[in-house]
């Protein structure tokens, strides 16, 4: 009786944790698909206070009735312009002037100097904020797209940012659309059940709803700023680090109903093998995450506490949720292979890590020395990585309207036509700073500001004078985005730096680029040995030695090397990329690292707990033999989650999404797999140091995997 009743309350347990969870899932299932109504995509937003292109803004912001981003009209003719072409520019300049949003008058088209272009410049108001975008779109729809040999395109920082908002716009859709049907696919093959996934599917779901819900509310406070980076990159961590902790538990549920006959004991007894594993990899993935608040840009600080919130979640749902869906679903859920109470020996339910636990704990040494040797080599790979720089319009994978537009520019133009270095300095200093900055090489032209800075010059004006300070325009040789135009920044700053009582100060597009890159660097400086100590006071507290964490952290940080080295040979000769991002390092060691030492985490937990029971050497080859199988699904789940991320035209989600992809394989196939287990089976007892397993006698050095 007693045995019956307490079935009957595990039970009732099981369903009202199920209903009151999809209570809170009906409540927050309406914000997953409203992320990008309060994201912000405008670069200059997220750099640091003191950055220098900031101080240059504050100060642009006195010259001006209205702050606005320029959107460029180029019209381009190969054979020359004919006057049909001419009168179609203004009379387009004259719709432009009337679009809501654009702010006039405008001046007049700028031909070129060979006669096969016409640019105009049309203000967009920056109040307007991402319906900046909605104002492109406007322009481009008056502009056309030209015909009988004219082409015309819509470029400058107001097209650029239209695309990337428009690219953006698909993570709500297209993005979750395609990672739900990657996630489901693999958790068919790996459960062989048609009901199986079901629930960890569900349990994913669950997680991206309750993770949408705060990052929604504090992006909607202004409390963190949301772009569309983070977002996508939220999307596939919570069901790819969820669909991780769903395998872990979902197969100690499994090897436990071998143990128990009833579902709520075999998971009560899961849950505590398990549960501690995945509460220690879900804190080292938030604990690093949130290292990224250290970082000077904006833009991470905010990617930190938005990841970290999505995998807050998904640890609540699946040590909650997904427990009680399990329970409820007993062993039918594993149909047609249920498991039944027979005691089943391990080696006969994982014949094929069992030869692996057998290979790596008779060859342990040669293992180890051989792939960390190969690991070294592909970290050579590292010299290409720094090649090339991604330049703004280098951002997309397609040849969108604003890239062809800044490539006619660049054919017919200065290339900083349109996006000039704004230079900002002292009244009594200014016409020395003009002369400085017009020496520098790369700088093509300065003029002062004297009313409108986006009208045409007037050389009979004098400049205006704001609080004592004078803005001067400074076109640039080469295109805003490229690194000669960085370089001519660097020098520009430098030189106007040097004149006297004139406390220059150079902003503009470019030199916004250049901010973003410095910040980038110090961020690496810092914030990669932050996450370093920290994930090794993690691991030491979790498994109560010195030793095993440090030798964990070499073989991730190896790890990583290799991921970098072997990407850098991918983007430059496979994808053709230009470059990478100069926030590409730092996401990268951060996903890498946090995610990467997760399965090792898996590994060396239950190595840990069958090392007390066994001996660390059988206590290494039985970890390896239980968790061998789960833990491949798990960063082959997670690897192809992140792949997901190919599907969306930005270089920069394109090169994470494939470096977390092949990092998490390579932690997973090679490292785990070989490596770890590997090392900790040739030290022996002395990986638990100073901890009193490290004491225990030495066991026989024997393949066998019993």
């Amino acid at each position: 009786m007693a045995g019956k009743l307490g079935r009957n309350a595990a039970t009732l347990v099981a369903v009202a944790v199920v209903l009151g969870w999809l209570l809170v899932g009906a409540l927050a299932g309406p914000y997953a698909g409203q992320l990008g109504d309060v994201a912000t995509n405008d670069n200059a937003a997220f750099l640091p206070a003191d950055a220098e292109a900031t101080r240059a803004q504050d100060l642009a912001a006195g010259f001006v009735d209205r702050p606005t981003t320029p959107a460029l009209v180029v019209y381009e003719r190969v054979t020359g312009l004919t006057d049909a072409d001419r009168q179609r520019a203004g009379a387009d300049a004259a719709e432009f002037a009337r679009v809501p949003g654009v702010v006039g008058p405008l001046p007049p088209p700028l031909p070129s100097q060979d006669g096969q272009a016409l640019q105009v410049v049309v203000p967009i108001d920056d109040a307007e904020g991402e319906r900046i975008s909605e104002v492109v779109d406007e322009l481009r729809r008056i502009a056309g797209d030209g015909a009988d040999g004219l082409t015309v395109d819509v470029a400058g920082p107001a097209g650029l940012l239209a695309d990337l908002i428009e690219v953006f716009s698909a993570i709500d859709g297209t993005l979750l659309g395609v990672t739900l049907v990657v996630v489901l696919v693999i958790l068919l093959i790996v459960y062989r059940s048609p009901v199986l996934w079901i629930a960890p599917l569900l349990a994913a779901g669950m997680s991206f709803a309750l993770a949408a819900v705060f990052v929604y509310l504090l992006a909607d406070a202004d409390v963190i700023k949301l772009n569309g980076q983070a977002q996508g990159i939220l999307t596939v961590l919570v069901f790819g680090a969820g669909t991780d902790y769903a395998l872990l538990l979902t197969a100690r549920y499994r090897e436990e109903l071998h143990r128990h006959a009833r579902p709520p004991a075999a998971m009560r007894a899961a849950w505590r093998g398990a549960a501690p594993a995945i509460v220690a990899s879900a804190g080292t993935t938030i604990a690093s995450l949130l290292c990224l608040l250290l970082s000077s840009l904006n833009s991470n600080r905010a990617l930190g506490p938005v990841a970290a919130i999505g995998i807050a979640a998904t640890l609540l749902v699946m040590l909650t949720f997904l427990p009680a869906l399990l329970v409820l679903g007993g062993r039918w859920a594993f149909w047609p292979r249920a498991p039944r109470p027979d005691q089943a020996d391990p080696q006969t339910e994982h014949r094929l890590w069992s030869r692996v636990a057998r290979f790596v704990a008779g060859h342990a040494r040669p293992v180890w020395l051989v792939t960390a040797a190969a690991l070294a080599v592909l970290t050579l790979g590292l010299t290409q990585l720094g090649a090339t720089t991604l330049g703004q319009s280098d951002l997309f994978t397609t040849r969108t309207d604003s890239v062809a537009g800044q490539e006619v520019i660049a054919r017919h133009y200065p290339g900083g036509t349109g996006s000039p270095a704004t230079v900002f300095a002292r009244q009594p200093a200014a016409q020395q700073v003009a002369q400085v900055a017009q020496g520098v090489p790369g700088v093509a032209a300065v003029r002062p500001v004297n009313g409108d800075p986006t009208g045409p010059p007037d050389p009979a004006a004098p400049p205006t004078v704001v609080d004592g300070w004078v803005q001067l325009q400074a076109t640039l040789a080469d295109p805003p985005d490229s690194d000669a135009a960085e370089r001519t920044i660097r020098d520009l700053r430098v030189a106007v730096h040097r004149v006297p009582d004139a406390d220059a100060v150079v902003g503009g597009f470019t030199a916004i680029n250049v901010d973003t890159a410095d910040a980038s660097t110090r961020d690496q400086k810092v914030i990669i040995p932050v996450v370093l100590a920290v994930i090794a006071v993690i691991l030491a507290l979790l498994l109560r030695a010195l030793i095993a964490p440090l030798l964990l952290i070499l073989t991730v940080l190896l790890s990583y090397a290799a991921t970098l080295g072997l990407c850098a040979l991918i983007f430059r000769y496979l994808f053709d990329f230009p470059g990478v991002d100069a926030s590409f390092p730092l996401f990268a060691f951060v996903f890498l690292v946090a995610l990467g030492i997760d399965y090792n985490i898996f590994l060396m937990s239950r190595v840990r707990q069958e090392s007390v029971r066994r001996g660390t050497r059988p206590g290494v080859r039985h970890g390896l033999l239980v968790t061998g199988g789960v833990i491949t699904s798990a960063g082959i789940v997670l690897a192809a989650t992140f792949s997901a991320l190919a599907v969306l035209p930005l270089v920069v989600l394109v090169e994470l999404g494939v470096a977390v992809a092949v990092g998490v394989l390579i932690d997973t196939i090679v490292v785990r797999s070989l490596l770890v287990p590997a090392l900790a089976h040739d030290i022996g007892p002395r990986i638990w140091w100073p901890s009193r397993l490290s004491r225990a006698a030495p066991e026989e050095r024997t393949p066998d995997a019993h």
